[in-house]
């Protein structure tokens, strides 16, 4: 997928979380990463942040942040 591609998606998923009454909104979004995104797309976005992450907003960055660093630990 591309990469512009792949960042709307995730700031996609942030937005919704964003409108959610839920206290930990970047745990949503790294839930939702880690139930419907298949290995290849999280190590696609793993990639775009270790290139510096552009254009995903801060609360899809936190969420892709914390979904990767729990997939490494595993």
């Amino acid at each position: 997928m591309s990469p512009e591609k792949m960042v709307r998606m995730v700031n996609q998923i942030a937005t919704f979380f964003e409108t959610q009454p839920e206290t930990d909104k970047a745990g949503r979004v790294a839930a939702h990463l880690s139930d419907f995104w298949e290995p290849r797309m999280l190590e696609q976005l793993r990639a775009h942040l270790a290139a510096g992450g552009e254009g995903l907003t801060p609360l899809a960055r936190e969420g892709a942040e914390r979904v990767l660093a729990e997939k490494q630990r595993a």
